[in-house]
């Protein structure tokens, strides 16, 4: 009789943690964030978290929270699809190692165990396989990897060039995600190229220092007559400026090139 009667508690318990599931599998990005993390979006980072956008790109002023937005991101994914692989890419050590702690802060809202991977420094792994693995922007580390679900590179206006052009097949087998999010650092490289030319096939996203309720009028101001309009425009108004020493700015040099004009053949 007892047997009986733990069995079907047993079975009552099941299938509570299954209705719980079936009821989370519901909500969507942004509130399943916003229930389960204790994270409350502002508009636009709503709309960044439930995005089903294969390519978004992020062009945001500092200090917004494009990390702490797509840890929340990855936390999501990572709980919700059994054995995804998370990957980010950062232009060094430091970037990452903050991502995944912030990854990492949101876990333990969860009440999940999680531990590293035995193969990177910056991993966490989630009990049903899935994992969000940190990695710094040199070449040599991250070639390897492979399915990756969604791929994050932060700070990309300061990864090279290479580094981008390593981890793009990684996408390739699983269809995955590819999130670029930065502040611009001049008219050069596969983030600019990426938000000027990359077409429709990407989401543009942008957010200006104004347009965010965390940062003061007043702090705006001041930061406008310390660094000057140039680099005010680039850190918080998200325009991508020439480099500084430059003799002709880079609009001026691509309209100097003609792809009409037969190259002289000299016999």
């Amino acid at each position: 009789m007892f047997l009986d009667e733990a069995l079907v508690a047993e079975g009552e318990e099941t299938g509570r943690r299954e209705e719980a599931t079936n009821e989370e599998d519901k909500l969507g990005p942004a509130e399943w964030v916003r229930t389960k993390l204790g994270f409350t979006p502002d508009p636009i980072q709503v709309r960044l978290l439930d995005s089903a956008s294969k390519r978004v790109i992020l062009n945001c002023t500092r200090q917004w929270g494009k990390s702490t937005v797509t840890a929340a991101k990855a936390v999501h994914l990572a709980v919700t699809q059994k054995d995804s692989l998370i990957l980010v890419v950062s232009p060094g050590e430091r970037q990452s190692g903050e991502f995944l702690r912030k990854a990492e802060d949101f876990t333990r809202q969860l009440g999940l165990k999680v531990k590293g991977d035995g193969d990177n420094a910056l991993s966490l792994v989630y009990p049903n396989g899935s994992r969000i693995v940190g990695l710094p922007g040199k070449e040599a580390t991250i070639r390897g990897f492979s399915a990756v679900s969604l791929l994050v590179v932060d700070e990309a206006s300061r990864v090279p060039d290479e580094m981008y052009k390593a981890i793009r097949p990684m996408l390739a087998v699983s269809n995955g995600t590819l999130w670029l999010m930065s502040t611009p650092h001049g008219k050069l490289g596969f983030f600019h190229d990426t938000w000027a030319n990359g077409g429709d096939a990407w989401e543009r996203v942008k957010v200006t220092a104004e347009e965010c309720p965390r940062i003061s009028k007043e702090h705006l101001k001041e930061e406008k007559r310390v660094l000057g309009e140039r680099w005010y425009k680039q850190e918080y108004m998200c325009e991508f400026e020439d480099i500084s020493g430059g003799v002709f700015d880079m609009d001026m040099v691509r309209a100097a090139f003609k792809s009409d004009i037969k190259p002289l053949v000299i016999p």
